[in-house]
């Protein structure tokens, strides 16, 4: 993946960005204004979604070196898939459904154990997005019962619960129905619950 980054990686943002970076712009503006072969236009892009995929990605990885690279993997195939980008679509779902792709390849590839910390379980870097404090204890518990769901259960929940995204956004990443990725996600939901009870019995006993 080292490799990647510095022979195929897409293009970094310039330190100054045109009026394209403007956040009265839309992602589809542009995203369209990228197509036309406006540099700028993806480097507001970078800059507005490359940390929130991340942050993506970790938690459903379990791994930010993982997510690292995958956010290079996944901005690549956004700039290689761009004609096939519709117009009249929405970029957000589009753009997560090409991450989540990235991350099932790289499982794929991988088909290892994830490496477990020295306390026997699974690693935790979680992005942060503000400067509160954080219960590392309870982000540990969270993302280790998350890793134990089914993907088709994960996938719905991380994007609902931690990245914010409608139903029907991310019914359009994982090109099923509304209804469909709602059934998903109560059973996630409802099994999340269970795991969580289920560790804490563990922990009190």
């Amino acid at each position: 993946m080292s490799s990647l980054k510095s022979e195929t990686a897409p293009p970094r943002p310039e330190p100054t960005l045109a009026c394209a970076s403007s956040s009265e712009v839309s992602d589809e503006e542009l995203m369209a204004r990228f197509c036309q072969g406006d540099a700028a236009a993806f480097n507001a892009l970078f800059q507005r979604y490359a940390r929130p995929v991340q942050g993506y990605l970790t938690r459903l990885t379990g791994s930010r070196a993982a997510a690292e690279d995958l956010v290079q993997v996944t901005f690549l195939s956004l700039v290689r898939a761009r004609g096939r980008f519709l117009s009249g679509a929405r970029l957000k779902p589009w753009l997560y459904a090409i991450a989540t792709n990235a991350a099932r390849d790289q499982q794929r590839r991988n088909a290892r154990p994830e490496e477990l910390t020295a306390e026997g379980e699974l690693p935790l870097h979680a992005a942060a997005d503000t400067q509160d404090p954080r219960d590392l204890g309870l982000e540990r518990t969270v993302q280790r019962a998350l890793s134990l769901l089914p993907e088709g259960q994960r996938v719905p929940i991380v994007l609902h619960r931690f990245e914010g995204m409608s139903f029907a956004e991310i019914a359009e990443a994982m090109g099923l129905t509304e209804t469909a990725v709602k059934v998903r996600a109560h059973r996630g939901y409802a099994r999340l619950r269970e795991l969580l009870a289920h560790q804490r019995e563990e922990m009190m006993g």
